[in-house]
């Protein structure tokens, strides 16, 4: 028997499901002798224990993490190095991915007990315990760190958001279709968030170990992206002095990202696709022939039947492309989760640790703007805000959005106003008890306001009055205040003018 195919043991912990005998013996049979512990302080005493050789800590999960965060902690605080392998009920994905995103070798379903599933987790949590258990190479600071490296840093840093209803099947689908090796081509509009789902796809499929490569087919000329992404032999042209690795090579075992799919020119379009036809590809000014085991995953925000007709997308690479297609609905789309995002963003870039909230009218607002940016645009509007408040407490006039047309406010069932409101509600930047308030009762917080009967217009202009005074009071010229605003000095004399405010004049004359 080789090495590959010892049993190995482990540890068990699942306070919600204990382990049957005839589980344990399904477990046995795929290779796995558990020890099972109930509790947290079983769990400590068993790690403890000198004599014990666990290779694995499996992990059973309820609806939350908690449980993870609190295991992983006795692992690190132990001298022993155990991978963590998760098992969380199918209806609970997200949690699987977040256990993921916290260092977990491995997640599946906790009704799986196929011999196959097992077979594949004890591998991944050998290989996992074996880099675990190997001395440190010493650093070497000349050498450039891998993208595995970065693709670990990244999961690790990365926060994923899920709430709204949509975004939670969309991530269930996504989840199902990562473990099936097949190309997937992602539709959605610019900023709704194509590339963070991407990477969930990756991180949750069996090349979760392997790099995740990224490259935007628009951010180049034809002759460098043929290069960067097939590379080429030394002395294939003029300045080629030494051999270089494209991106698919560089995404072996792993999955490489080509985002704006739509803008790649038709001569590439012909090369790629070859390239996943036969799964191979040869260098610029090579003749040997290299085998690829990269899975492709590409995003767009055209319509590719529409580009295929104007003759633009070959229609044979779209079809090689989208294997399974994944649509990112617009955020408007998915208000559920617009208030958890500004969460994020906002523990994202706050400093020194402080606490941030948004007051009631701040979150209807947000949750009723058509947001044409998406995300990106969400995230500029909350750090213009951040920028504008001096409090830590987020209202109506610190929101400034990158469109506010007049039609698009007229298409929502409130106005602002500068009466008395509600005291601010902190926005749960935990996201433990899921959207932070329920988005009907704050709308209809909003709407019991009977002094809000200021005609739009005014509205809007009293808006950007508050916002324009608020930069020109904290700042010390008229260019800060329009760059804390993301507008032009100019742009901003035009509105002063046009609002003709003489208090707002004295503070720029100031």
């Amino acid at each position: 028997m080789s090495a590959s195919h010892l049993p190995i043991s482990a540890l068990w912990l699942d306070p919600f499901r204990p382990l049957s005998a005839a589980n344990a013996q399904s477990l046995a049979g795929a290779g796995l002798v558990v020890t099972a512990v109930s509790t947290l302080d079983a769990l400590q005493e068993a790690l403890a224990d000198e004599q014990a050789a666990y290779a694995m800590l499996v992990l059973g999960l309820g609806a939350d993490i908690s449980l993870l965060e609190d295991s992983a902690a006795q692992v690190k605080a132990s001298p022993l190095a155990l991978p963590l392998v998760c098992r969380t009920e199918r209806r609970h994905l997200e949690v699987a991915i977040a256990a993921l995103h916290h260092g977990a070798c491995h997640a599946l379903a906790a009704d799986d007990w196929s011999t196959a599933a097992w077979t594949q987790t004890i591998t991944r949590a050998r290989n996992a315990f074996t880099a675990l258990a190997a001395p440190q190479a010493p650093q070497n600071t000349a050498a450039a760190p891998s993208a595995a490296h970065h693709g670990a840093q990244d999961a690790a840093i990365r926060s994923v958001v899920y709430v709204d209803p949509i975004s939670r099947n969309l991530l269930a689908l996504a989840q199902r279709v990562a473990m099936a090796n097949v190309a997937v081509l992602i539709e959605g509009p610019t900023g709704s968030g194509k590339e963070v789902l991407s990477r969930v796809l990756h991180e949750s499929s069996g090349s979760a170990n392997g790099p995740f490569v990224g490259f935007n087919c628009a951010a180049m000329p034809e002759h460098m992206i043929e290069d960067m992404l097939f590379g080429h032999e030394k002395g294939a042209f003029t300045g080629a002095v030494k051999d270089h690795r494209g991106l698919f090579e560089q995404a072996q075992g792993g999955t490489i990202f080509l985002d704006e799919i739509g803008e790649l020119p038709l001569t590439l379009q012909a090369k790629l696709l070859r390239v996943l036809q036969e799964r191979t590809l040869v260098r610029l000014g090579g003749e040997r022939t290299i085998a690829l085991d990269v899975r492709v995953v590409a995003a767009t925000n055209k319509n590719l039947r529409e580009s295929i007709a104007l003759r633009e997308f070959r229609e044979d690479l779209y079809f090689r492309l989208s294997t399974f297609k994944l649509r990112v609905p617009a955020l408007a789309e998915r208000p559920g989760d617009i208030l958890p995002i500004v969460a994020r963003m906002l523990a994202r870039h706050s400093r020194n640790g402080q606490g941030w909230s948004v007051s009631p009218q701040a979150q209807a607002l947000l949750l009723t703007y058509a947001w044409p940016g998406n995300v990106r645009e969400l995230e500029n509007v909350v750090q213009r805000a951040m920028v504008l408040c001096a409090d830590q407490q987020i209202d109506t006039p610190h929101l400034m959005f990158d469109d506010v047309s007049t039609q698009s406010l007229m298409q929502q069932s409130f106005v602002l106003t500068d009466a008395p409101t509600a005291p601010a509600a902190p926005v749960d930047l935990q996201l433990a008890q899921g959207v932070p308030p329920n988005i009907q009762e704050l709308l209809a917080m909003v709407h019991e306001d009977d002094s809000m009967d200021m005609p739009l217009q005014a509205a809007v202009k009293q808006n950007e009055h508050s916002l324009i005074r608020a930069a020109l009071e904290s700042s010390r010229s008229r260019l800060e205040a329009a760059e804390k605003l993301g507008i032009s000095p100019r742009t901003l004399r035009y509105k002063l003018a046009r609002l003709r405010d003489n208090s707002l004049s004295q503070l720029v004359n100031a």
